[in-house]
């Protein structure tokens, strides 16, 4: 008697199984924007073909209180992805070495990043070193193995995906290398499936599964693929996201334009919010706030206005205010068209020569490291230009102006004489 032949199995449907993932994140996640749960979809995906990419999208869930759904969040991703290893504090030796691991690459998942890199955890270069070098394929760092004084120096890999989730935020480093969603504390209204771990997690797994059967069909196609970058998406932003729109392109369905859409909104959303560069707010508080088109401006002007600017960082710089030497210290890390390090100059005043910036020197770093004025902005900045006379700098003006009406200024409360 002829035995049959089995059966083939259907092919699996990446645009109805993404969407299946993304509801199981949606009974136990409540994302703070639409656009995270396309995102997170689809780095669970990306996690399954993590050896089809060059590089890796890292996802960090933060948020300023506990209580906000960070840690639930990795819970659901650890049921759907493979070789998931979650981790509240490890050392860079003990990565390297999971990574190596005989099992296979593991899903990194980091709960509770902020006792790694907070503010009371000191530095940890070492696991900063190995998040920031595992975002490419081929990184490695050398380390020495063996036993007392027979050591040998051998190469560890730190390639793999990674999740995050603590508060606060991330090293800047970290943060440019990571799709951020800001989590925040669920309102009465915003409810959620209890999470039972005996009961979920196999209907996770069995989610897991499938992603994995569907990853082994597509491999080939994602590392192929150069996917098309949504307008004005570019460099680091562009190799963080390219991993994740070709797993959506392989899908197919509307997961390829709610990619780019996602794509566009977080990345916005990660400018909004991005505290990671103090320079980079410096440089945008003068153009936008301090200088609004004066060709010059003296250090003691530019110090009153960023001190006086209610949500700025500039009156609480390590327990004190900026002054001029750490101002100096700040811009004299950019440099001007002349590639000369930005420094104060001479300037002339109504009232003498005292040191301070002149806007030629800034505009380089300006174009390079500050994002477009907003039309707000610009308007603002354009009303705000003093008018000038005929042999007088804009710089003589604001500084006449700003001087004048600080001291000519009618005080709240009289003094007793």
């Amino acid at each position: 008697m002829s035995v049959p032949a089995p059966k083939s199995s259907a092919p699996v449907d990446g645009a109805a199984l993404l969407d299946q993932v993304e509801r199981f994140h949606r009974r136990f996640n409540v994302f703070p924007r639409e656009a995270a749960y396309v995102a997170v979809a689809l780095w669970d995906a990306h996690a399954h073909l993590i050896d089809a990419f060059d590089g890796t999208a890292r996802i960090a869930f933060l948020s300023p209180e506990p209580g906000s759904g960070k840690s639930r969040a990795l819970e659901i991703i650890e049921t759907l992805t493979p070789r998931a290893a979650t981790t509240v504090n490890a050392s860079a030796n003990a990565l390297f070495r999971l990574v190596e691991a005989p099992e296979g690459t593991p899903t990194l998942l980091f709960d509770e990043i902020d006792t790694v890199f907070g503010p009371k955890a000191g530095g940890n270069e070492e696991v900063r070193g190995f998040l920031n070098s595992g975002y490419r394929r081929g990184g490695k760092s050398l380390r020495c193995v063996g036993d007392g004084s027979n050591q040998n120096a051998a190469w560890f890999s730190s390639f793999c995906a990674v999740a995050m989730a603590g508060l606060g935020s991330l090293p800047d480093t970290i943060l440019t290398r990571s799709v951020i969603i800001r989590m925040r504390k669920r309102a009465p209204n915003e409810k959620v499936e209890p999470y039972r771990r005996r009961t979920h997690e196999r209907q996770g797994n069995a989610l897991r599964d499938q992603l994995a059967k569907w990853a082994d069909t597509v491999r080939e196609q994602v590392s192929n693929a150069w996917p098309e970058m949504p307008e004005g998406v570019s460099d680091r932003p562009a190799d963080v996201w390219e991993p994740l729109l070709a797993v959506a392109d392989a899908a197919g369905g509307d997961w390829p334009k709610r990619a780019r859409v996602a794509c566009l909104e977080l990345v916005r959303a990660a400018n909004e919010n991005d505290e990671a560069s103090l320079g980079v707010r410096l440089l945008t508080d003068l153009r936008d706030t301090v200088f609004c088109g004066a060709d010059r401006m003296p250090t003691a002007v530019i110090l009153e206005c960023l001190l006086g600017m209610d949500d700025g960082p500039w009156a609480d710089l390590d327990d004190k205010p900026l002054n001029s030497r750490s101002l100096a210290k700040l811009l004299g890390q950019y440099m001007t068209v002349g590639n000369r390090p930005i420094k104060p100059r001479g300037i002339r005043t109504p009232s003498g020569f005292p040191k301070g910036y002149y806007a030629e020197d800034l505009t380089d770093a300006w174009n390079r490291y500050c994002s477009p004025p907003s039309a707000e902005a610009a308007t603002s900045a354009t009303s705000a230009t003093p008018q000038v006379n005929a042999g007088e700098s804009v710089a003589d003006t604001a500084t006449s102006t700003r001087h004048m009406s600080a001291e000519t200024a009618t005080p709240l409360f009289p003094v007793a004489g």
